[in-house]
């Protein structure tokens, strides 16, 4: 199959490099984002490395025009997303006009959440989801007729959390419980940097995600609480005991709509004290707001004039040690019985390094945009339509995973989180 994949970040290198491993199925690969000279750079280091033929070219994803041009010249079977979730719905609208599969990891978002006709349907999704989170998934579902008329698939967030944890979700249901009744996700990152303060995955995102209100759904309605309101430690396999704090994430939104019978989904992720108090301080000074500011007659984003002076994610491999753990542990019922299980995988940031060149956040995130997009493009997870990883059968993606450097495991009656 041809795909094109839009970026060139961490994530994104990633997913190219491990397209180009997976060449008995991706022959030819298209390498596009703003900057060309960064898709040059990767596309020179795999000439020599893989069998796929490797292409690249400038675009901008925010144009959905220079997208659609982009499509029409290469005609990929799909087109995998990894610019920023700002640009989600630039690209989807190109696909549409062009009749091409999409795939992304993480849902929409507003880059300027200030602007009034964006203000104004956010205020009216407030009231009608239940919580003022920035990102959500109704707006790339708004998509979904307009999907399936074209006859093609628009697959959502497979990365790691949102995407494996779906696909882990998926597979508890299919064949450990009759009924989940409670799930919680777990992201921890034992790795070290040795920076002060690093951020290992965009900069604008991550602290967006982490200094907004944190919400839980619990038996059919989402509680908001106000940003790290919720802290519970936890013992991780391959890291230890960690701090983890409850936040807002869109994969609780679409497990509480797909997964049947579930009364509470919860998300937790693991952050150091120097890491919080960085954030809080930026954010009282107001260097995480997403309004422009004058600045010696000019316009600045201060949240982007941060992203500018804090290391980028990507020059961050070399030098973190460490495991991540990440998963998810269940609670339900299997045959009339109260039943528990743990479905995680531990990935070492120095492994990573060796194999791609990346750390692990960005590691077990581009790995499963690649399975995501071959299952796609071979069509074996394609309906036509806007969906979600736990809405196809979680068999093969769960067999990639153990195939293209992500293993799982499960724990029977694991400590469960209060």
């Amino acid at each position: 199959m041809k795909i094109l994949i839009i970026g060139c970040g961490g994530v994104a290198q990633v997913a190219i490099k491990k397209c180009c491993q997976a060449d008995d199925v991706f022959t030819e690969i298209m390498i596009a984002s703003r900057t060309k000279s960064k898709c040059d750079a990767v596309a020179a280091e795999m000439k020599n490395k893989t069998k796929a033929e490797i292409t690249t070219a400038r675009v901008d994803a925010d144009n959905p025009e220079e997208v659609e041009a982009l499509i029409k010249t290469f005609k990929p079977a799909a087109v995998l997303n990894l610019a920023l979730p700002y640009q989600d719905l630039a690209v989807m609208e190109a696909c549409l006009r062009t009749k091409t599969h999409y795939i992304d990891t993480a849902n929409y978002e507003c880059e300027n959440t200030d602007d009034p006709v964006w203000r104004k349907n956010y205020e009216k999704r407030v009231k009608e989801k239940g919580f003022t989170a920035y990102f959500d998934y109704s707006y790339q579902w708004d998509y979904f007729e307009k999907f399936k008329k074209a006859g093609i698939c628009a697959l959502l967030g497979t990365g790691f959390d949102p995407g494996v944890t779906q696909v882990f979700s998926a597979y508890a249901q299919k064949h450990y419980f009759d009924t989940i009744e409670t799930i919680d996700i777990l992201d921890c990152n034992g790795g070290d940097h040795g920076y002060p303060f690093a951020t290992n995955f965009n900069p604008e995102i991550n602290l967006r995600e982490v200094s907004a209100n944190g919400s839980f759904w619990e038996n059919g309605k989402w509680i908001e609480t106000k940003p790290l309101e919720i802290k519970r430690e936890y013992c991780f396999d391959g890291v230890g005991k960690k701090d983890m704090y409850l936040l807002h994430h869109e994969e609780i939104e679409s497990l509480a709509k797909n997964i049947k019978g579930v009364k509470r989904i919860r998300f937790f992720m693991t952050f150091g004290q120097s890491y919080i108090q960085h954030m809080n301080c930026l954010k009282n000074v107001g260097m995480l707001s997403t309004t422009p500011v004058k600045f010696e007659g000019k316009e600045i984003v201060p949240i982007q004039f941060l992203k500018a002076l804090l290391p980028d994610p990507a020059s961050l491999g070399a030098r973190t040690k460490g495991k991540t753990n990440i998963g998810c542990i269940f609670t339900g019922i299997k045959d009339g019985k109260k039943k528990s299980l743990y479905i995680y995988n531990v990935c070492d940031h120095q492994e990573c390094y060796k194999e791609v060149g990346s750390q692990a956040i960005s590691y077990t995130t581009g790995v499963p945009a690649m399975i995501g997009a071959m299952l796609v493009g071979k069509g074996i997870w394609q309906k036509a339509g806007v969906y979600n990883c736990e809405e196809f059968d979680p068999d093969p993606y769960m067999e990639a995973l153990n195939k293209y450097g992500l293993p799982w495991q499960i724990e029977e009656n694991p400590v469960l989180v209060d």
